[in-house]
């Protein structure tokens, strides 16, 4: 199964342009693709060069926000099988929407979050993993 993974308030808490910090998806996601699925990250993060005034100077500043959540899945041993879409659909469409038989994203109708007391509300992997279990997924 190919299955879409956000970034923020999915793998890691809101902490958009840093990493946030870790909500228990890491053994799910490992799992995942132990079991032979294949996860594409397909998250609103971006690289990008800006012009920046610097004194008298312009300077171009590189943000590698995208960057940094695919080493995010590197450091934590997690194999991607694609980064924003889906590599086998440029076969069969040129739609820029990555294809996953399956979506985990915070920003999904049903999908079980915690809401802190502060903060935005992210994803419950805990439940997140029954559902997997339940529905033969995992």
């Amino acid at each position: 199964m190919d299955i879409c993974i956000d970034f923020d308030g999915t793998c890691v808490t809101h902490e958009f342009p840093r990493i946030g910090e870790d909500i228990g998806a890491v053994p799910v996601l490992k799992e995942l693709v132990d079991a032979g699925h294949k996860l594409i990250l397909f998250t609103m993060r971006s690289d990008r060069k800006k012009k920046k005034k610097v004194g008298e100077e312009t300077v171009i500043v590189e943000e590698n926000f995208l960057a940094d959540a695919i080493n995010w899945f590197v450091d934590n041993g997690i194999t991607l099988y694609g980064v924003q879409k889906n590599p086998t659909q440029r076969f069969w469409t040129t739609s820029p929407k990555a294809y996953g038989h399956l979506y985990i994203d915070d920003a999904n109708l049903g999908c079980p979050l915690i809401t802190p007391t502060e903060g935005r509300p992210y994803v419950d992997w805990v439940e997140t993993r029954k559902y997997l279990v339940e529905r033969g997924i995992l």
